[in-house]
């Protein structure tokens, strides 16, 4: 199980990886746009507010590499930031669009009940 746990949780951080690059590189390419469903005029008004978010999102995925990489205490430091993901894909599902509950925030607390079992 924690092999399996370990894959999911990669998986996260590989997730946030990919939003950072959407959100801070190809948030104003036709890709970006298309992804986002955005118009050339919205994605270059919020392309700012996109690359900070993109930031946040490197910054989760950062902790969760940390975890793996950290000889004593990974255990916790992924469990505290894949609970950030969660909230994160809680309050953007509700907030903003429902899809982000379930590619951000099912995927995180699927590998959180991994790594408890």
């Amino acid at each position: 199980m924690h092999i399996i746990a370990n894959i999911i949780t990669g998986l996260v951080a590989a997730l946030h990886i990919g939003f950072l690059i959407l959100e801070m590189f190809l948030w104003q390419t036709p890709f970006g746009r298309r992804i986002f469903g955005l118009t050339p005029e919205f994605a270059a008004q919020s392309a700012k507010l996109a690359a900070n978010q993109g930031l946040y999102n490197g910054f989760l995925a950062a902790g969760l590499i940390w975890g793996f990489l950290a000889p004593h205490d990974g255990f916790y430091i992924k469990i505290f930031f894949l609970t950030c993901v969660i909230v994160a894909g809680l309050y953007g599902g509700f907030t903003v669009k429902k899809s982000i509950l379930f590619i951000q925030g099912l995927p995180a607390l699927i590998a959180l009940v991994l790594l408890h079992l």
